[in-house]
């Protein structure tokens, strides 16, 4: 079972999911072809309403506490319903990777 999919189903299992999409962000970076260390999660759920960002994002690393063990890089986007909506359905795209001590 890849990284990616293990992020999907729990993630899918701790939350009640009103959208789901964890991206494997690895070739954007200077890692081996085939890795999973960077992800880029967008979760949308009513179990963050009323919850500041800190509280959802703690809430999320503690479901994957494993697979923070593992990866080098978790973007969160974490969205109650009505702030997705509010988005039209779109979070901000990931930076350009700078190298991390590639041309050092």
């Amino acid at each position: 079972m890849t990284i990616q999919s293990v992020i999907q189903s729990k993630l899918s299992n701790a939350f009640h999911i009103g959208h789901l999409d964890v991206v494997n962000e690895s070739h954007m970076h200077n890692v081996a072809p085939g890795s999973e260390s960077h992800f880029k999660v967008t979760i949308v759920s009513e179990n963050f309403d009323n919850l500041m960002l800190i509280k959802r994002h703690r809430l999320v690393n503690t479901a994957l506490s494993e697979e923070l063990q593992q990866i080098h890089a978790l973007a969160l986007h974490t969205l109650t319903p009505q702030e997705w909506l509010d988005r039209l359905g779109k979070v901000a795209d990931s930076p350009n990777c700078r190298g991390g001590g590639k041309n050092q």
